[in-house]
């Protein structure tokens, strides 16, 4: 009798402990949100920073192209980022500077036909989508201008070459 006790017992504290494991993993797994890299950092004069594509820096950036059968421009692909995030003054990264009035960031492709607004930034660290509606060259490089405003004489900006790759229809 005090055998099958013990037994009863091992097994109703095994199931206990086995359950009370399974709990805090989906206890954990249930509260394992997405947590973001980076808060977003409003833009304030005096700031240095840097531009990105796809979440890459200078000598990385890509944008990917669709451009049906033999033409020479098309429209970015869906679900592309731009993004400025801050730098350091030591940075080899071409870097701008929000110089002493700038409280937003514009990014321009250049060179285009008409100038292409990409996006406007009043905070760092906040990705934004590549307009799909824009016209841009199916293959090659260009660059992104990453442009301070409002402007002042100590503000610069910054420039990201980037590659335009035809991924086709």
């Amino acid at each position: 009798m005090r055998a099958s006790v013990s037994r009863r017992f091992a097994a109703g504290l095994m199931s206990g402990l086995i359950a009370a494991a399974m709990g805090l993993v989906f206890t954990a797994a249930a509260s394992a949100a997405p947590i973001p890299v980076q808060d977003p950092v409003p833009i304030g004069p005096n700031e240095y920073f840097s531009g990105y594509i796809n979440g890459h820096p200078p000598g990385q950036a890509v944008i990917k192209v669709i451009c049906p059968g033999p033409t020479n421009t098309g429209h970015p692909a869906g679900n592309q980022t731009v993004e400025v995030k801050t730098a350091q003054p030591t940075s080899t990264f071409d870097i701008g500077y929000t110089g002493s009035a700038g409280t937003k960031i514009t990014a321009t492709l250049a060179p285009t036909a008409t100038t292409s607004i990409l996006a406007t930034f009043t905070s760092f660290f906040v990705p934004k989508k590549i307009p799909t509606s824009i016209t841009v060259p199916c293959s090659g490089s260009g660059r992104v201008v990453f442009r301070p405003a409002p402007t002042s004489p100590t503000a610069k900006s910054a420039v990201l070459p980037v590659t335009f790759l035809n991924i086709g229809t």
